[in-house]
């Protein structure tokens, strides 16, 4: 490998869903897009995940996918996906692939997702040896803008062990959102040990281009997805059932990960004029040009949301995690979605609060939506070891940005 090239790995462990391994492939083109120009080298890298169907998502250019043997959340933690063998075998499998990746590529930029160590502590030994063997490498640890609520992430950062070694091996803690919508160390899911390490990037929202369109349905029509799907069945089976605005086409996007059970019988609730579809290739077209949107609160969901002006009504998961409860009541409370709790998820309510909404539009400029142009210069000082405290990310003034948008009703029965 020559010095021409700047060698970035991207991990995620992803053991339900895509929204780690859609985060780092919007970070991933990003960087790719941008760390050039202000490093003057060229950007080559790897993706690390857990899930194979992530490799039907594209990759960004010079870089290229490692797919780690799949886990998924069993009802005593984490269990191997498809290997028929224990876990324990399985944790240092995935090490050390992970171990080879990172002796064999020597990255200058080390991301990892969510988790400081991994699944069951599989990324200490490696990232351990690739601070001694190389320390100049930048190691990252980029966090989604919620956690959990306060004492389960505190559990979280305790089962770590000692945050001294978190100091040792990361230079930086990356905050993928808006500081003034929610502040996960005032709130304590960050310790305030590591605060000073912290970087609010904003939402990784704007950038993300959509592509074309693959439903196949035409405008106008509104639109209901639950992200990966695997507990996506309420949501979906409610909204096929539900009655849209007239001339409207209804599309529900059950989710890859959905079990083909329950997608049956979504498809088989489907009043007419609904659509049901597995996955689409680009959520955000869809997104995009829809008169209203449905969906769960995962971060990349609520992200493609964000860049567009399409009302939206997030319908949070609230167990076994806190977080999306947490994240929908905040961009609630900045007039950025309107929220409905699974106790009052009915076709009924769906349907009315698509009927009040379509034909509006939802502003968001007052939210720091830019962490997507954020990081690569955060990257940049990193690498160059100029790196400090930046300036808050910026979002566009609004006068009110608590209230509602204007045209957008506010929440009525179930809605909160």
């Amino acid at each position: 490998m020559s010095d021409d090239e700047l060698r970035v790995v991207l991990y995620s462990h992803d053991s339900q869903g895509l929204g780690h391994t859609r985060r780092n492939l919007a970070l991933g083109r990003s960087l790719a897009r941008h760390l050039p120009a202000l490093t003057g080298r060229r950007v080559t890298g790897m993706l690390l995940t857990g899930i194979d169907a992530a490799t039907a998502h594209g990759r960004p250019d010079g870089f290229d996918w490692v797919v780690l043997p799949g886990i998924r959340k069993g009802t005593d933690g984490y269990a191997p996906r498809n290997l028929a063998v224990g876990m324990a075998e399985l944790t240092s499998l995935r090490s050390g692939m992970v171990d080879a990746a990172l002796a064999g590529f020597r990255p200058h930029l080390v991301v990892v997702d969510r988790h400081a160590w991994g699944v069951d502590r599989e990324l200490l030994e490696p990232l351990l040896r690739l601070r001694a063997q190389h320390p100049g490498t930048v190691v990252v640890l980029g966090l989604r803008e919620v956690l959990d609520e306060p004492a389960a992430a505190a559990r979280e950062w305790a089962a770590l062990g000692d945050l001294d070694l978190v100091r040792e091996v990361y230079d930086q803690i990356w905050v993928y959102g808006d500081r003034a919508v929610h502040d996960p160390v005032a709130s304590g899911e960050i310790p305030a040990e590591l605060a000073d390490l912290v970087r609010h990037t904003g939402y990784l929202a704007t950038g993300r281009t959509p592509g074309p369109r693959t439903s196949g349905v035409d405008r106008p029509y509104v639109l209901s997805m639950a992200g990966g799907g695997a507990d996506g069945h309420s949501l979906t089976l409610a909204a096929a059932r539900a009655r849209v605005p007239h001339g409207h086409r209804h599309v529900v996007i059950t989710g890859p990960q959905m079990p083909e059970e329950h997608a049956e019988q979504v498809r088989a609730a489907a009043v007419p004029g609904t659509l049901v579809l597995p996955s689409v290739p680009d959520a955000l077209a869809e997104v995009a040009e829809a008169g209203a949107v449905v969906s769960m609160g995962g971060y990349n969901s609520v992200a493609e949301i964000l860049t567009t002006n399409t009302p939206a009504l997030v319908v949070p998961r609230e167990h076994p995690r806190q977080e999306q409860l947490i994240r929908a009541r905040a961009l609630q409370a900045h007039g950025a979605v309107d929220v409905l709790t699974a106790d009052a998820l009915t076709s009924a309510a769906l349907s009315a609060w698509l009927h009040r909404v379509v034909g509006t539009v939802q502003l968001r400029r007052h939210l720091a939506l830019d962490g997507l142009a954020a990081v690569p210069g955060l990257a940049a000082g990193l690498l160059h070891g100029t790196a400090t405290a930046p300036p808050e990310p910026s979002r566009e003034l609004s006068p009110e940005p608590s209230a509602v948008p204007a045209g957008v009703p506010a929440a009525a029965g179930g809605l909160r």
